[in-house]
């Protein structure tokens, strides 16, 4: 057994101990008992991640699975986008963004012109990443086997026009969420094609994931941020960082209160990365006014309500629930 295993093994058997069954051993020795669950707060045992993977998702908030995606699925992936920024096909509910620096300059009707693809659950070809027997399975091991696609996105990190737009603030994605609890959401962020620093990997801060959801507001930039790209309020800049250099099909999966972001694109072309956020449908919404995520809920509520003309009727919740989709098991109430 590895040493990581026989940490985990103790871990596990400590915290599910009833209390009255814990009691002081001498130095070195720990009882154990096989009859109690092992479990961990952050993850499901399913037979499919190890006992060292379990217990660095425990530790860290995150967990990086090599060659996942099939580059066969990623070229289709690709395609698709690519028919997108072309306007030859109209995505009902699709959010198209661009960069604010590319927002600035000449229009172009390509895909230079759009630096992320949000909401895409009516889009047979891309929603299929989010259906993906094998990122599933995964996605199972921290959501239970109720299953619910709540947020999709396609990222084109495109080149940095030298305003350092390209860059997302250090956030947690916890903020966009009125749903809870925390624990049983998590994202499936796949590279489409190598990523590194030198294209604005994610980067991450081990085990900010135990904490509580921070206050957030747009960092002041000089040269500008772009719409939702809310950051995180008061976090330790000196924590220690981990940046995911990634290949192409390598698929993250991370808790929403984990601390992360990416930095500048200071190559020549774009990055690009295909994510889903999930949830357990057990979880169940939340009324977010007089938190810190006030500010996030009216921000939604106005886009919505200027690209739909729905009126003051349309809640935070209610952007949400329509764009979530069952993936696996029951809708139980999200």
């Amino acid at each position: 057994m590895s040493r990581a295993a026989e940490r985990l093994r103790l871990l596990i058997n400590h915290l599910d101990r009833p209390p009255a069954d814990i009691r002081a051993e001498t130095t070195g020795a720990l009882s154990f008992n096989s009859s109690y669950p092992q479990r961990l707060r952050y993850s499901w045992d399913t037979d499919l991640l190890t006992p060292d993977q379990r217990l660095s998702y425990e530790e860290n908030g995150f967990i990086l699975i090599k060659n996942l995606v099939p580059e066969e699925d990623i070229d289709r992936f690709r395609s698709a986008f690519e028919r997108i920024c072309r306007q030859e096909v109209k995505v009902p509910g699709l959010l198209v963004m661009r960069d604010v620096a590319i927002a600035k300059s000449e229009f172009v009707q390509d895909q230079r012109a759009v630096s992320k693809l949000q909401d895409f659950q009516e889009d047979a070809e891309l929603f299929r990443y989010c259906n993906l027997p094998q990122v599933l399975q995964y996605v199972e091991c921290f959501t239970g086997p109720n299953i619910m696609a709540m947020h999709t996105m396609l990222i084109n990190k495109p080149p940095d026009a030298g305003k350092k737009t390209s860059r997302h603030p250090m956030h947690q994605d916890l903020h966009y969420f009125p749903f809870r609890p925390a624990d049983k959401i998590v994202c499936a962020w796949t590279a489409m094609e190598k990523v590194n620093r030198q294209n604005g990997c994610l980067v991450v801060l081990p085990g900010t994931h135990t904490g509580t959801l921070k206050e957030h507001d747009y960092p002041e930039w000089e040269g500008g941020v772009n719409k939702m790209y809310h950051g995180v309020r008061g976090y330790d800049p000196q924590h220690p960082r981990v940046h995911l250099e990634m290949e192409k099909g390598d698929t993250v999966f991370f808790h929403p209160l984990l601390i992360h972001g990416s930095g500048m694109n200071q190559t020549q072309g774009f990055r690009k990365a295909i994510s889903c956020h999930y949830a357990s449908s057990d979880c169940f919404y939340i009324d977010v006014k007089g938190t810190t995520q006030e500010n996030i809920e009216q921000e939604v509520k106005d886009i919505t309500n200027r690209k739909y003309e729905l009126g003051n009727d349309i809640t935070f919740q209610d952007t949400w629930a329509f764009r979530g989709r069952l993936v696996q098991g029951e809708r139980t109430s999200l």
